[in-house]
């Protein structure tokens, strides 16, 4: 029989699929845009990798990981998902319901577009890094460097996933053929609606900020922009801020607290104010200042402190340990360690309605936070207390001196100096017995002294009369004081109250200095932006809190407002006259203004002054800021101003104006330098934007800085810095 001449028939290729194992008996099959989720065998579910409704696969992996049988880690991994959005899907569903993670979406679409990936993958299959696909890219419509690792990382799975398919195909045959699949899964990204931080998370700003901080080493042979800041850097390591950081927050992941610090360190040394600044720090040799892969967003380094802050509560932590190591470098070997205590209102403008406070400086009263301060002797600041409800100085003096005490011990001597806000007589009698010098002026009015009772003497540069006697008496059985009062030249008497052992021109001298916190205050706004809000995170004031009746407040306001139109009506009549056709008019409204202020007084007595805060219109509106990342940064900004009160004290020893130390400092750590790396040091040659007298100052800051050895925070082989000045 002859043989038929049949054409042979190629077998329909099979598409490739992937294989995702969870447990002994849980398999997810992905082949092409389908996932098909098994369990001992049977279907369960299935769901569509490239749909934008990723619901029913949330849905899926919520319900098999509330089993409580099986390894989350996997089956987030099975499911294409990292650990951390699994744990999110899962607070979300026990929070609000499986509703709730039906429609949770992604984020926008990926701009990297399909020929664009294509183009990536070749350049990465010929040996090509991230870095090189990164720069090849045109200026204009550059994608950042993050979405190149992004997708580099991606490609590099799918291209072990080819290999791990292609080793088991003949063990997952019989599956395959049940059930269609889908292409490997990208992995998802935590929730962008998370609670990471004291501000909310847009989607633009979590492209690229979860890159992981990733540190380098000391890169070398280029110039780096703002090299200046690495003085900085090294001085808040040697004051302590990053190992008392690390010990406070906990950290696993200490490469990435350091970055993030370093970061602010760098943003404030240039003047930036705020974390935002950050981005001033993107130059081309910007991860080589930082010592990392990359230089951070703002918005990724407020999420690296804001997961710290929430997971440890570190910010409080930290606060407390670098005040007691700033307070412990005050003390004084010759006397009592001498501080100021004053407040500062930090106003607010935003839409939030928050308690108001009196401005001393727009005498007016505002929204706010009164922020009480402590300084040194030299004017440096110690520590900050927030107080939202702007108490009186006279209630915060002891709770301040108290932790002053618990920092220097209970056998150091301590002088705290203020002004008359806190002049009051059953205050000063309990700081007093508390065992506390102190100084401040007395309040009017007191009597004044004949002028043969001074004798001369000078104080601070200033030829003065002084008298001191004891004859200052608290009343009320509080025993009696030192009155010290001085004449200066115009003839006028100022009178200042004090305890302790002190001579009387000394403790005059220490009250007169006390513009340094002043100075102090306005140098911190300007220079290191203590007045910047930094966290926006509120909440509400507790229930039963007391706050000033806004009610009453009204009632008052309209009280003053008929008062003076009855002192203007009768101020018309006693000019006008008799007959005048206007007198009939001013008589009518004589008459209105009583009558309000008769009605107004009668409910007065309902309407106390002070009420909780739930009994009051500010009810469910009245919030107060929470500040727990503002404290983290503030405790930066006080380390920084320490520093540079330091550099600031040896540059003025050899600079013609010496009260422009503070600028040449700033010039300083803005400065450029060249970068050179040996096996025993770092030369980092500066050059900075001053005058020749200027140079000199520098030179000899920079001598004195390289006997010090200074290291930069976290360098694990330890190589000292050694500062040059480019020469002209």
């Amino acid at each position: 029989m002859e043989a038929l001449d049949l054409p042979l028939i190629e077998p329909w290729p099979q598409p490739a699929y992937d294989v995702r194992r969870f447990s002994s008996d849980g398999v997810v099959i992905v082949r092409e845009t389908r996932a098909s989720v098994f369990i001992a065998g049977t279907l369960i579910g299935t769901f569509d990798v490239e749909d934008d409704d990723r619901g029913q696969r949330n849905v899926l992996v919520v319900t098999l990981a509330k089993a409580g049988q099986l390894h989350l880690g996997r089956l987030a991994t099975a499911f294409g998902i990292t650990d951390e959005y699994l744990r999110l899907l899962r607070r979300r569903e026990e929070t609000t319901g499986l509703g709730a993670v039906i429609g949770l979406r992604q984020g926008k679409t990926s701009k990297v577009t399909p020929e664009l990936r294509t183009a990536w993958c070749a350049m990465f299959e010929a040996g090509r890094m991230p870095v090189d696909v990164y720069r090849e890219q045109p200026r204009r419509h550059r994608i950042s460097h993050a979405t190149v690792g992004r997708v580099y990382r991606q490609w590099q799975g799918e291209r072990e996933q080819r290999g791990a398919c292609d080793a088991s195909d003949t063990k997952v045959e019989n599956v395959a053929t049940v059930v269609e699949g889908q292409l490997a899964l990208p992995i998802a990204a935590p929730d962008r609606d998370a609670d990471l931080g004291d501000d909310p998370v847009t989607p633009d700003e979590f492209q690229d900020d979860h890159v992981p901080m990733t540190a380098q080493p000391v890169r070398g042979g280029k110039i780096v922009q703002h090299a200046g800041c690495w003085i900085l850097l090294a001085l808040a390591g040697e004051m302590g801020l990053h190992e008392e950081a690390q010990r406070a927050f906990e950290s696993r992941h200490p490469d990435g607290l350091r970055i993030a610090l370093d970061a602010v360190i760098c943003a404030l040394a240039i003047k930036q104010f705020v974390v935002e600044g950050v981005r001033r720090l993107a130059t081309p040799s910007g991860g080589t200042l930082l010592r990392a892969e990359r230089v951070p967003s703002a918005s990724g380094v407020r999420k690296v402190l804001g997961r710290l802050i929430a997971q440890t509560d570190g910010g409080a932590v930290l606060e407390a340990r670098m005040t007691e190591r700033l307070i412990a470098s005050a003390a004084s070997d010759d006397g009592p360690a001498i501080f100021y205590v004053d407040n500062h209102l930090r106003p607010y403008t935003g839409k939030h309605v928050i308690r108001k406070g009196w401005r001393m400086q727009d005498k007016r009263v505002l929204p706010g936070t009164s922020d009480y301060y402590v300084h040194d002797e030299d004017g440096r600041p110690m520590f900050r207390v927030p107080v939202t409800s702007h108490d009186h100085l006279t209630d915060w003096l002891l709770p301040l001196g108290k932790r002053l005490r618990d920092a220097l011990g209970a056998d150091e001597k301590i002088l705290l100096a203020f002004d008359r806000g806190g002049a009051f007589a059953e205050q000063l009698a309990v700081l007093r017995d508390a065992s506390f010098d102190f100084v401040t002026y007395e309040r009017k009015p007191y009597a004044e002294l004949p002028t043969t009772a001074f004798a001369s003497t000078t104080i601070a540069g200033e030829d003065v009369g002084l008298h001191e006697s004891r004859l200052r008496n608290l009343g009320k059985g509080r025993g009696r004081i030192r009155r010290i009062v001085v004449r200066v030249e115009d003839g006028r008497q100022i009178s200042f109250l004090a305890v302790g052992k002190l001579p009387a021109a000394r403790l005059v001298e220490i009250l007169w200095h006390r513009w340094r916190q002043e100075n102090g205050f306005k140098h911190g706004v300007e220079r290191w932006g203590i007045n910047q809000l930094d966290g926006r995170r509120v909440e509400p004031y507790p229930p039963g809190t007391i706050i000033p009746n806004p009610a009453r407040r009204k009632l008052e306001r309209a009280l003053r407002i008929w008062r003076t139109a009855e002192g203007d009506a009768r101020r018309d009549l006693a000019w006008l006259a008799a007959d005048h056709k206007r007198r009939e008019r001013v008589e009518r409204e004589l008459a209105e203004s009583i009558e309000w202020q008769r009605q107004l007084e009668t409910i007065r007595p309902l309407f106390p002054k002070h009420a909780a805060v739930e009994d009051t219109e500010l009810a469910g509106k009245l919030v107060r800021h929470t500040g727990k990342l503002k404290t983290v940064i503030d405790v930066i900004r006080v380390v920084c101003a320490n520093a540079e009160s330091e550099l600031a004290a040896i540059a003025a020893l050899h600079m013609r104006r010496p009260r422009e130390a503070k600028k040449l400092v700033a010039n300083l750590f803005a400065s450029p330098g060249k970068v050179a790396v040996t096996e025993h040091a770092i030369h980092v040659r500066l050059a900075p934007a001053a005058n020749r007298s200027e140079h000199d100052a520098i030179q000899h800051l920079l001598d004195q800085l390289n006997k010090r050895a200074l290291i930069l925070p976290s360098d694990h082989k330890r190589l000292p810095l050694r500062f040059e000045l480019q020469l002209r």
